[in-house]
């Protein structure tokens, strides 16, 4: 938290989590390395300076593999927990990235058999619902000091789904994802492409990321509440294989901090002085 609250801007970090249970690890059939592919690694590092310019920042500690808390809570997988009906087609659940994740990235499974649905329920109890319920308060008080409040979503994504695009032209570094203009007003969402812009980063809007579901749950830009996904190219600051920062790392997080400063001025506004 900053020390006061400046902005309507809020910043989470859902996929940053890096505390391995013991007890997941020595379960999984993956070794820690490749439980972390699926890891928005360093990410939390990137927008650490966020509560410096006025604004809080949400960070994970449990990691994706074991809860995704961008993920609805009946997004439970049948495939890998027990007692749980097949209903209609999820394209995410199908994949095995549910709620309770049944593999990592390039589809590895991370278990051998089931997990009891009572253990996937206790995951949900322990985390997501307390992330959640953090994320709410947050936008809240955005909503009541400010009258809106704008969720910045941070994410990182392989820089082999961006090689992949077929687009003419420069390659995405930024993706941003408003759900199509479901979640943001347009005004927010040309504001922040135009923090990544002036940093010098090639931009892209909602392909191939559009946002999950904190996107569209939270996303509600007719009630001033907006969210806008971010996905970072992770080539830019990290070495994707060993999973650690690169030579480029410290230049790039002090660019990043220019762009929070530019992101937080689209809710800087004065504070009632009862707020403070």
């Amino acid at each position: 938290m900053p020390d006061i609250r400046t902005t309507s801007v809020v910043f989470a970090s859902p996929h940053s989590g890096n505390e391995y249970p013991w007890r997941f690890v020595r379960r999984s059939v993956l070794d820690e390395r490749t439980l972390r592919s699926s890891e928005d690694a360093f990410v939390d590092v990137l927008f650490a300076t966020a509560p410096y310019h006025g604004a809080p920042l949400l960070t994970a500690v449990a990691p994706r593999a074991w809860i995704d808390v961008n993920r609805s809570l009946d997004e439970l997988d049948p495939a890998l927990i027990e007692g749980v009906k097949k209903t209609a087609h999820n394209p995410r659940i199908a994949s095995g990235l549910g709620v309770v994740p049944r593999v990592v990235a390039n589809g590895r499974a991370i278990y051998k058999g089931k997990l009891t649905r009572k253990e996937a329920e206790q995951r949900i109890a322990d985390h997501w619902k307390p992330w959640h319920d953090a994320l709410q308060t947050l936008i809240s008080d955005s909503l009541a000091l400010f009258g809106e409040a704008v969720l910045i979503d941070c994410h990182s994504m392989p820089h082999e789904a961006i090689e992949s695009l077929s687009s003419r032209g420069p390659k995405p570094e930024i993706v941003l994802g408003d759900r199509f203009g479901a979640a943001a007003s347009s005004e927010v969402v040309d504001r922040i492409e135009s923090a990544f812009t002036a940093a010098g980063l090639n931009v892209a809007r909602n392909a191939p990321f559009a946002g999950a579901f904190v996107t569209q749950h939270y996303g509600r830009p007719a009630r001033n509440q907006h969210v806008v996904q971010i996905e970072i190219d992770r080539s830019l600051y990290m070495n994707e294989q060993a999973i650690r920062p690169n030579n480029n790392f410290d230049a790039f997080a002090k660019l990043i901090d220019r762009v929070v400063r530019d992101v937080t001025d689209i809710g800087r506004a004065d504070i009632p002085m009862a707020a403070e």
